[in-house]
């Protein structure tokens, strides 16, 4: 028996029998002959930390738009808070940690630049519209390495995929993602504002504090033991009414201060315009994309779709950086 074989018998004999075991993954589009080490939600979680999409998510906003701080949250950074609550909720509730890990690091690959702002941008635009889920699925299935895409397992794009509020998952793996990127940034964005002066805990109301906590440590430490314990040996990964409660109403909370905010949100249409305007130019003249996407336009990808997969997978900077060059004038001098 390699290693490979006796971690998927080590995850029979000791994750919960409504886990997602690894030798009864519903396999890769393509085959693929097994690693003798890693299992195939192993080998998935690396391909995801070594993809290019992955690295890009670093210079993506995630609520702040060009926010003036060192720590201000990214797109890199609350997918690893999300991965990291997802990990300790899996791990008490001994499910398959690596699928949970999996799925939680790629969930956002396919966002844009500037955080919502940008996928509202290329919803108005796009045929169809643009949905982030949908895209990041894309990411791994089609973008990455030079449209082979990095063949994932059937579970963990389908956590992927349905990772918002309304998707249904059918992992209880990616059930556990999908709850906590919505603590993930109700409480770090929630952080984020109380830094940036926007918002106090004195706003937070006394019915919302006495149900998940004072702090946002306390508030965090109250959602996942609530799902722990709502959760544990069941075939659902649920919160409790009162928790589910408490934090709806912290969310309208941030929607009403932070989300919407005039200072938080003040450049969000110049954002919106910007993308728009490169997504007709690109359009336009696809032969100016960057080559791995002219590529797929030569192999029979649309060109409609590819331009918009261009521009979702823009980094804040370089968006800016190829608007300035296209539609900015540049000084000149004649030496």
């Amino acid at each position: 028996m390699n290693l490979r074989e006796s971690f998927e018998e080590r995850e029979f004999q000791e994750l919960s029998p409504y886990a997602a075991h690894s030798r009864n993954s519903r396999g890769r589009d393509r085959y693929e002959p097994e690693c003798d080490i890693r299992t195939v939600y192993q080998r998935d979680r690396d391909r995801i930390l070594h993809s290019k999409a992955f690295r890009r998510m670093k210079d993506k906003t995630q609520v702040f738009l060009a926010a003036q701080g060192d720590h201000y949250r990214t797109r890199l950074t609350h997918t690893l808070e999300v991965s990291q609550i997802a990990r300790t909720i899996a791990r008490a509730l001994n499910l398959n940690e690596d699928l949970t890990e999996a799925i939680a690091l790629g969930h956002d690959l396919g966002h844009t630049p500037f955080g919502h702002s940008g996928e509202a941008a290329l919803n108005a635009v796009h045929p169809g519209g643009f949905r982030h889920a949908e895209q990041s699925v894309r990411v791994v299935e089609v973008l990455e390495k030079e449209g082979q895409g990095l063949n994932l397992t059937w579970e963990v794009r389908d956590g992927i995929l349905n990772h918002r509020t309304a998707g249904k998952p059918s992992t209880l793996e990616g059930q556990v993602v999908r709850l906590c990127d919505k603590i993930a940034y109700i409480h770090h964005d929630m952080d984020d504002a109380i830094r940036a002066g926007i918002l106090s805990e004195d706003d937070i109301p006394i019915t919302i504090r006495v149900v998940l906590g004072d702090t946002c440590r306390e508030r965090l430490n109250t959602l996942i033991h609530d799902i722990v314990e709502q959760s544990r040996g069941t075939e659902y990964v649920r919160q409790s009414a009162e928790i589910a409660e408490g934090m709806r109403m912290l969310r309208e909370l941030m929607f009403a201060n932070v989300y919407r905010n005039p200072e938080a949100k003040k450049e969000e249409e110049k954002a919106k315009k910007m993308l728009i305007s490169l997504y007709t130019y690109y359009q336009e003249h696809p032969e100016q994309m960057s080559r791995e996407y002219r590529n797929l336009i030569g192999c029979g990808e649309d060109k409609t779709q590819v331009v918009c997969d261009y521009i979702a997978g823009m980094t804040d900077q370089y968006s800016m950086h190829k608007y300035e060059e296209l539609f900015v004038p540049k000084a000149w001098a004649v030496y």
